[in-house]
């Protein structure tokens, strides 16, 4: 068997594949056995997100909540990791000048933490021998560094990318030992349970 981390980018899959879809009750580790091969021993799963403040729909942090819950519920293998969400002030260039204005001053919001925080945990666990194969659900570029890392250093050691979009990076690719796409019928046949057996979990009527 070969032992198998996974590293999913939450932010990143959630608002690349899953944001206009059915399919946000998503059960990651089946996701990743139909993708995988059989001896791909899944010891692992490294979910790295930010809590949601709910500013603009105060019901998604429950939604969010429930469905971490879930999630740590019904896959033992999974640990959840929190990065920030950070809000400030920016300059930025209008499409459209107002009043003949071409810049205004904006809020912006920004997921931080995560990116770094799954470089790191991918870096330090091939250095720990903590696995033979890294699989990684992203599309963020700024992750290639750490696959570089990896395969220069330890190229014993697979790394597989579950790319979210039909156009994965071409920096990511670059490090990967292959690259399959996830597709809306592997999504589909990937759902958590409704409601998660032993538990009081359900997928939101409105999501």
């Amino acid at each position: 068997m070969v032992r198998t981390y996974v590293y999913i980018d939450g932010f990143n899959l959630y608002h690349r594949l899953l944001y206009n879809s059915p399919y946000k009750w998503l059960d990651v580790k089946r996701l990743c056995e139909q993708l995988l091969k059989p001896y791909n021993q899944i010891v692992a799963i490294k979910y790295f997100t930010a809590l949601v403040s709910g500013r603009t729909d105060p019901n998604q942090p429950i939604r969010q909540e429930t469905y971490f819950r879930a999630m740590q519920h019904y896959i033992p293998e999974m640990t959840l990791y929190y990065g920030s969400f950070q809000t400030h002030p920016k300059i930025a260039r209008l499409v459209t000048p107002i009043n003949g204005k071409n810049y205004a001053e904006v809020l912006k919001t920004e997921e931080k933490g995560s990116d770094v925080n799954l470089s790191v945990h991918l870096l330090n666990d091939a250095w720990l021998d903590a696995y033979d194969s890294a699989v990684l659900i992203s599309n963020d570029s700024d992750i290639a560094e750490a696959l570089r890392l990896v395969r220069l250093h330890h190229p014993t050691k697979t790394i597989g990318l579950l790319s979210p979009v039909e156009m994965p990076s071409n920096e990511l690719k670059k490090h990967a030992t292959y690259v399959k796409k996830i597709r809306n019928g592997v999504l589909a046949n990937s759902q958590l349970p409704n409601p998660v057996p032993g538990t009081s979990f359900s997928k939101p009527a409105s999501w």
